[in-house]
């Protein structure tokens, strides 16, 4: 009997087709083997079950495991960042994934993407036309109220004296014109009024020509009103004759005494101020416009006024004085408005804001919804029909509002990038350019510059 038999058949495995394998079994182990081979026939029997195993698994790999030839992969519209081999849900969010494609079939240009219209309709994308439109749009700025420096009524000595009487002594207090203010006993002023009193005594006689003495007189009355003497106590040193020491200084003006440093008593001398009043019937306000603002503004213009301390009132007024020069620093220019103020409820010093309406003419417009900030540019989806959509970067001018919309809706004025009459997405922006990021459309047309003048 020889020291080995074998068994040669061969095994046809029900799940794999044409996988003949040849199997050795062994009957009975050798007593001797040559020491050269001892170390093959150990090692070939697991060798070849092991092959047997892996061919078995892999005929009998479910079909679901298979990937789908035209997904690249899976990923969520609301967060591009996720990719997955495998459909499912989102981890961040829990929508369900969607695939994204890069099959042979015919595919939009690299700078547009498709959003199909059933899409569209589930997340409210809406459209709207580029168009022309009657641009008005509001200019604002900030200031503060100041007193009309005209209506300033300082009240100065010009003799030397003491105060002998105060009529109004404290800030605050209204005054009308013609009121008495304050009293001065003061030497200087008899002579003056006993020089007036002395040529209206040789008018009366004769003894001198009449033009000569007319010249004489009204230079005595001058001398006398430039002591602050008013028309009342000249008049009253004409009628009697008799020179007076005291002189009352009166209100020129229907205001507020503002400053009132004097009391009785005190010395004063030629210069001193002794009283300040304001008119404070019309008020200026100095506001701040940026330098690319002031060519919309013209002498006259009517604006509107705020102010935080009286937020139920609302006042207007009329640009008055722009300012000729630019602060270098704040790159504005001061603008002056003139306000009315009957009711005496401005103060100088409030602080104003000031809203100029512009009407610069007609110009291409569109929805200020369409428009989607990126940084340093603007984007807006143009709508190419069947589903498609280009992103495109685009050139807009000011913010404005069409006043004749009882909506009061708001626009963009656009300078470059659409043309009219082009249809551009005005709702679910984010929404759709989330699809352009997860469609690579945005991150592809993102290193183009816009097309100029288009």
């Amino acid at each position: 009997m020889p020291e080995t038999a074998f068994l040669d058949r061969k095994v046809d495995s029900p799940r794999c087709e044409k996988a003949d394998i040849l199997v050795r079994r062994h009957f009975d182990p050798p007593r001797r083997r040559p020491p050269e081979g001892r170390h093959l026939q150990r090692m070939g029997g697991p060798i070849f079950s092991v092959l047997m195993v892996l061919l078995v698994a892999a005929c009998s790999k479910p079909a679901n495991q298979i990937a789908i030839a035209n997904v690249d992969y899976w990923t969520c519209t609301m967060h591009p960042s996720v990719h997955s081999e495998i459909p499912g849900k989102c981890p961040i969010c829990g929508m369900d994934l969607v695939p994204v494609t890069h099959g042979r079939e015919k595919q939009p240009r690299p700078s547009e993407f498709v959003v199909p219209v059933e899409r569209q309709q589930q997340i409210g994308v809406t459209y709207a036309e580029v168009r022309r439109r009657r641009m008005i749009f509001d200019i604002q700025a900030v200031g503060n109220l100041e007193v009309d420096q005209a209506q300033i009524l300082e009240c100065v000595t010009r003799v030397d004296g003491y105060i002998e009487e105060l009529q109004v002594n404290s800030l605050g207090d209204r005054v009308a014109v013609g009121q008495p203010l304050i009293t001065i006993y003061s030497p200087d002023l008899r002579a003056p009024e006993q020089e007036l009193v002395n040529l209206l005594k040789a008018q009366a006689s004769g003894s001198v020509s009449p033009a000569s003495m007319d010249q004489l007189i009204s230079s005595a009355r001058r001398r006398l009103q430039l002591l602050n003497l008013g028309q009342a106590e000249i008049s009253e040193l004409e009628r009697t004759g008799q020179p007076t020491d005291r002189i009352t200084y009166r209100s020129a003006v229907d205001g507020v005494v503002s400053e009132a440093p004097m009391k009785v008593g005190m010395s004063v001398k030629r210069g001193d101020k002794l009283m300040t009043v304001l008119n404070l019937s019309d008020l200026w306000l100095w506001a701040n416009f940026y330098e690319s603002e002031v060519a919309f503004l013209r002498e006259g213009q009517l604006v509107k006024i705020a102010l935080p301390a009286l937020p139920n009132r609302s006042f207007e007024g009329n640009i008055v004085v722009i300012g000729p020069t630019i602060d270098p620093v704040k790159r504005t220019a001061l603008v002056r408005i003139d306000i009315p103020n009957p009711e005496g409820q401005l103060r100088p010093g409030m602080y104003a804001t000031v809203a100029v309406q512009i009407d610069a003419g007609e110009g291409l417009t569109v929805p200020y919804e369409a428009v989607l900030p990126t940084g340093s540019r603007m984007l807006a989806f143009v709508d190419k029909g069947a589903g498609t959509l280009e992103p495109r970067f685009i050139q807009v001018g000011r913010q404005f509002v069409t006043l004749s919309d009882p909506k009061q809706e708001h626009y963009y004025q656009v300078t470059g990038g659409l043309r009219e009459g082009e249809r551009i997405v005005s709702s679910a922006n984010f929404l759709i350019d989330a699809e352009a990021q997860v469609q690579g459309a945005v991150r592809d047309f993102g290193m183009e510059k816009p097309e100029p003048g288009r």
